[in-house]
């Protein structure tokens, strides 16, 4: 696997001059054209891309996804993620790259708080899309970091990454919005997770599987397992894991009230390896020992 790793390097690959940072650069995909080389074939960056586009066309793969960017959207990246290029149908199209090395982040609060934005994880299918006022808002930014990027002194970093921060945070509550403005489609994933959710527990799928997880619900529904954590959080206050505690406290409860199973016979048939960690969260949950939870009821 062919790996980007300096800014300065993909430059050169988009037919760029240097820029003017070397560790963060706003890009101007209208300019760039990519040079014919085999590392589109698969590769990985060594730094983070916020990419603004829009009437670009063909496809790139991300993970196991396609896009077509047939319209403006704000798509993320983070470090080390695979991606392939077709460079027989894609071209730039218009818009901006905001791409910053790792590097750049180290002393600052943001080198912890990135990981705080979920985004940066989603599949390419689950872009944002944009209104004009939106856009407008993030492109402001985009030309301040740009605008900073030529005048490299001791404030620069701290002015550069209060813009990032400021444009990650925008986006935090656009996405925010676009999961309540999409109200039918959205319906249909939460009506689906319910029903995935009910069914494991009801078809004994627990058995053979083990503990259901947040992967395991996210590749059944073709969705990143932070974009849903982040659809759920929106519509219901509660994020994918919890929404499975949740699921198994009540299970949990209903067999310890009305069946005369053992607490690790429950354990196991709600999918725990170990009976132990069934009863810590459970009296994490309930503030009771399932043996108490029982005795409550005789």
């Amino acid at each position: 696997m062919n790996a980007i790793k300096s800014v300065s390097e993909f430059h050169r690959l988009l037919s760029l001059p240097e820029p003017l940072h070397p560790l963060v650069s706003v890009i101007n995909l209208g300019e760039s054209v990519f040079l014919e080389d085999d590392v589109w074939k698969g590769f990985v960056n060594r730094f983070y891309c916020v990419a603004l586009k829009r009437e670009a066309t063909g496809k790139i793969r991300y993970g196991q996804q396609h896009y077509d960017y047939d319209k403006g959207v704000l798509s993320f990246t983070a470090p080390n993620q695979v991606q392939y290029l077709d460079l027989q149908t894609i071209e730039c199209g218009e818009g901006s790259l905001l791409i910053f090395h790792p590097d750049f982040l180290l002393k600052h609060p943001l080198a912890t708080a990135i990981s705080n934005y979920g985004f940066f994880d989603y599949a390419v299918n689950e872009a944002l899309h944009l209104s004009a006022d939106e856009e407008d808002n993030l492109i402001n930014i985009l030309n301040k970091i740009n605008n900073e990027c030529r005048h490299i002194d001791r404030h620069t970093q701290e002015i550069i990454l209060s813009q990032i921060e400021l444009l990650l945070n925008y986006s935090n509550r656009f996405y925010e919005r676009q999961f309540i403005t999409r109200k039918n489609n959205n319906h249909q994933i939460l009506v689906k997770f319910e029903q995935f959710v009910d069914g494991y527990f009801t078809n004994n799928q627990k058995t053979n599987q083990g503990l259901l997880t947040v992967k395991m619900i996210a590749e059944h529904m073709n969705l990143s397992p932070n974009y849903l954590s982040d659809l759920l959080r929106v519509h219901t206050g509660q994020n994918t894991q919890q929404h499975i505690h949740e699921k198994l406290i009540e299970k949990a409860k209903e067999k310890l009230s009305t069946t005369n199973l053992s607490v690790s016979e429950i354990a196991y048939d709600l999918g725990f390896e170990h009976a132990q960690s069934f009863s810590t969260l459970f009296k994490k949950k309930t503030e009771m020992s399932p043996g108490e939870f029982r005795q409550s009821f005789n």
